[in-house]
């Protein structure tokens, strides 16, 4: 599990599903290219403050706005980049289509972030690819449904769902706006930490959706939480039924929603030639997992601009419950 606030960082990566050549080159050459050495940003604090569609439109690449209503109501959006800024720079209807899905508390920002060059989101259309970048339910993309209210308290009914309802109702819902819109009959599909663990569940709730995906990629792939070593996840674990309780007591079931405070954050602590930024990196490394190779330590007001984007109390508690009923699973079987 590479995890909550710094789940972007994950780059554990492997296909479940069969081999595509094309992407099993590029991602060779995303992997080994001198090109993630290149500069991330153009200018650290606007892109920390910038949304996802002004993020894409800065950097000259075309970019569009869909909004997805899922069988259960939840207004889900999502960006989709066409084509390339660079190369395959023209509308074309033959473009091979991929969907884009973020991890736990993450949104579509974290596939283009760091910038053209480095965005996965870019790298992918200057490929050749009709790039869709998903939002689950209750990130900052996708905080509306047609009758319920996020932001109502002592009424939590909004944030009941965890990645069941993602994998149930979300993928399902995405993949077939795609599809319909571009003319499609099947699609790739790229998944990040809680982007693979909705599709596992997809493919096991709704298995006729496997017919219509030409290859699945599960980068950073949460299936089994036993061997988990998050820390935050583990210290949640053995109170995972009483947190979403307590939540709704209270009046609360959305968990680290996206605010300036973070914002702020990032630019105060974390950027360069501030004498806090090692704790920042830090931190990062003690819940995301420790890869100094693929740490760049400038970016990182820009993530706190953009991570977490917002999610349910029950998402977190549903990862907890898989933790302790493994691992009591396990110790019963010792």
């Amino acid at each position: 599990m590479r995890s909550v606030l710094f789940i972007v960082f994950a780059t554990c990566a492997t296909l479940v599903t069969s081999r595509n050549i094309h992407l099993d080159e590029l991602f060779s050459k995303f992997n080994g290219s001198a090109r993630l050495n290149s500069r991330y940003s153009n200018s650290i604090v606007e892109d920390a403050r910038l949304n996802v569609t002004e993020l894409i439109t800065k950097y000259g690449y075309p970019v569009e706005v869909h909004h997805v209503t899922t069988d259960d109501g939840y207004i889900l959006e999502m960006h989709r980049i066409p084509y390339g800024r660079d190369k395959n720079n023209v509308p074309n209807k033959n473009k091979p289509v991929v969907i884009l899905q973020h991890g736990l508390l993450c949104s579509s920002a974290v596939w283009v972030l760091t910038g053209p060059s480095v965005g996965f989101g870019y790298i992918l259309a200057e490929e050749g690819y009709d790039v869709w970048l998903g939002n689950f339910r209750g990130n900052r993309y996708s905080r509306r449904h047609v009758r319920l209210n996020p932001d109502s308290r002592f009424n939590v009914a909004f944030w009941r769902y965890s990645w069941d309802e993602h994998g149930n109702y979300d993928i399902p819902a995405m993949i077939d706006y795609a599809l319909a819109h571009t003319g499609k009959d099947r699609l790739h599909y790229i998944g990040h930490s809680m982007g693979t663990t909705s599709f596992f569940t997809m493919a096991s709730l709704r298995p006729e959706y496997n017919e219509k995906i030409i290859t699945m990629q599960a980068l950073a792939p949460v299936a089994y939480m036993a061997h988990n070593r998050n820390l935050l996840l583990n210290i949640i674990a053995p109170f995972a039924n009483d947190i979403e309780r307590l939540g709704a007591i209270i009046g609360y079931g959305e968990f680290l929603t996206s605010r300036q405070v973070f914002v702020w954050a990032g630019e105060a602590f974390c950027r360069d030639e501030v004498v806090f930024q090692p704790i920042c990196s830090n931190i990062m490394f003690l819940l995301g997992g420790w890869n100094e190779a693929q740490h760049n330590s400038t970016i990182m007001p820009v993530i706190f601009g953009h991570v977490p984007a917002g999610g349910s109390v029950r998402q977190l508690a549903h990862y907890g419950q898989g933790i302790a009923e493994e691992a009591a699973y396990l110790n019963y079987n010792s």
